[in-house]
């Protein structure tokens, strides 16, 4: 088994205090990092290589080409193959995607996928499904598969139970309380979220709360301490 840590964190494309927000993922202490509302317009690249060194980590994958889904990790990741995913696009709403890797610590091999799903319900649902299809089509089989992002739906909707179907909700696993995570001022409902494969224990899971935290995003970031077989 190698322990590892996971953050998802919806950065609102780093418009709050970079310097809160560099303090709050270093202070995580995470391998990995799954991060929503990266930059994608004008200079995006360099800004989420900012974001990377603000946080003392480096950039996998993702972006622009991921619709603004970014994976991060330290030093301690290897990286095997990453995947930039554009799901189908509704007129007048936001390129959704995902950014998937496969990624080795210690000798364990695992995959992570980052998303940011629609504020509609019925593309949001739609975009479970493609996301789905995409890790099936980039990850290898047995390969054990993290999906974290910003879901925005809760928990016991139809988006949330197709999230859980290959999957479990890693704060129904070992969370404490009810795991709010919007807004970081005042966290009222839980749309932020970590699936694991049932082959991945989860020995904790905790919203980071501090003073950086409240001026770095309007979400409030989750961070999981998993063992990977």
């Amino acid at each position: 088994m190698a322990a590892v840590r996971v953050l998802t964190y919806n950065v609102r494309s780093m418009r709050d205090d970079r310097a809160a927000l560099g303090r709050v993922l270093r202070s995580a202490q995470a391998d990995v990092v799954l991060i929503q509302e990266a930059p994608r317009f004008l200079r995006w690249r360099s800004l989420c290589a900012q974001l990377a060194r603000l946080g003392g980590l480096v950039v996998i994958s993702g972006g622009r080409p991921a619709a603004a889904n970014l994976i991060l990790s330290n030093l301690r990741v290897d990286v095997e193959t990453t995947a930039d995913v554009l799901f189908t696009k509704d007129p007048k709403l936001h390129q959704r995607g995902a950014a998937i890797a496969v990624l080795t610590v210690g000798g364990s091999r695992f995959a992570v996928a980052g998303t940011h799903l629609d504020l509609k319900p019925q593309p949001r649902l739609r975009h479970v499904e493609e996301l789905h299809a995409a890790i099936e089509r980039t990850v290898p089989a047995r390969v054990p598969t993290i999906v974290g992002g910003d879901i925005n739906d809760v928990p016991q909707t139809p988006v949330w139970r197709a999230l859980c179907g290959p999957r479990r909700d890693a704060w129904e696993l070992a969370g404490d309380g009810p795991g709010y995570t919007s807004s970081a001022l005042q966290p009222q409902r839980r749309i932020d979220a970590l699936f694991v494969d049932p082959a991945i224990r989860v020995s904790g899971i905790h919203t980071i709360r501090n003073s950086d935290v409240t001026v770095a995003s309007d979400h409030l970031p989750v961070l999981a301490s998993i063992e990977v077989p």
